[in-house]
């Protein structure tokens, strides 16, 4: 499970990551960030309706309505910011949206906390700082995450059984970090190829970048 993750590459370097041309970047004037939270915008690389590749934001996890248990009425909705590899291709949330709406998402580290009171955060990167992609999933919601919102696109990302290294932290579920030759399979693949690509990242590939208190964004 992940719900905080740090993306601080340019745009520039996005874009010679996915050998993007500048005018397939929608992304305006983005700048690095390193924290992103559910519900806030992230840059994502999906395939627009012509099936070519382009940089876009949409907000961090899908749009799950909520009613107050109290009195019945609608209430802000929750943020669904993972998917689980072992219902994406059966879950009428997900199902649709795996396998007709895959995405890239570029980040620099995720983190994980351990115990409480305090917690301590844990930041994982892939050879030290290297950008890499969570595989992720998109769809269009008909309103946002406040009351009143408007229209937006949102993603998720999909997570698997933990490897060595993470499980030490977080027992139960990682992110899906995608090896860079499969990013196309990920994109373009039939749903049958990309599930073969939903599992743990190689531990001996990955490291605690750091650790501590008070960690809530990827340290400097």
């Amino acid at each position: 499970m992940c719900n905080l993750y740090a993306n601080t590459s340019t745009q520039d370097l996005m874009r010679q990551l996915f050998e993007l041309p500048r005018e397939r970047d929608r992304l305006g004037n983005a700048e690095p960030r390193r924290a992103i939270f559910p519900k806030y915008p992230g840059p994502v690389l999906r395939l627009d309706a012509a099936e070519e590749p382009e940089l876009v934001e949409m907000g961090w996890g899908f749009i799950l309505p909520q009613k107050s248990k109290k009195t019945g009425k609608p209430i802000l909705p929750k943020a669904v910011n993972n998917a689980r590899d072992d219902k994406v291709q059966t879950s009428r949330f997900w199902k649709a949206s795996f396998e007709e709406r895959r995405c890239l998402i570029p980040a620099t580290s995720f983190c994980e906390a351990k115990g409480r009171t305090p917690a301590v955060y844990h930041w994982f990167g892939v050879d030290g700082r290297s950008p890499f992609c969570f595989a992720g999933i998109w769809r269009e919601s008909k309103s946002g995450y406040g009351k009143g919102d408007g229209a937006i696109e949102t993603y998720s990302m999909l997570t698997t059984t933990p490897n060595a290294l993470v499980k030490e932290i977080h027992p139960d579920r990682m992110p899906v970090i995608l090896d860079q030759a499969d990013w196309t399979a990920w994109l373009n693949g039939t749903p049958e190829e990309a599930a073969k690509l939903l599992r743990p990242f190689p531990a001996d590939l990955m490291e605690i970048i750091e650790a501590g208190e008070d960690l809530k964004s990827e340290p400097a």
